[in-house]
């Protein structure tokens, strides 16, 4: 097992979601080679364009979103 120090876990945090968001977007965008049976070859390639597109993104979007997400809730008593 991996032990990235924890002052990194929102890097972490953002290769792992943007992972799997990536994954499954790009499954569904690759439906329509089910029939082909090249389903696997087109949702790699997508996969792995959207993995590589969408980390940056997650990572500089995170902080933002966090800010967001506290701004819009309060604290339950």
């Amino acid at each position: 097992m991996l032990r990235i120090p924890r002052r990194y876990s929102h890097f972490v945090f953002a290769v792992i979601q943007s992972g799997m968001t990536s994954a499954i977007a790009a499954a569904i965008a690759s439906m329509p080679f089910l029939d082909d049976s090249t389903f696997t070859v087109h949702w790699l390639g997508s996969w792995l364009i959207a993995w590589a597109a969408m980390a940056p993104i997650v990572i500089l979007a995170a902080p933002f979103i966090r800010r967001l997400v506290f701004a819009l809730t309060i604290a339950s008593e």
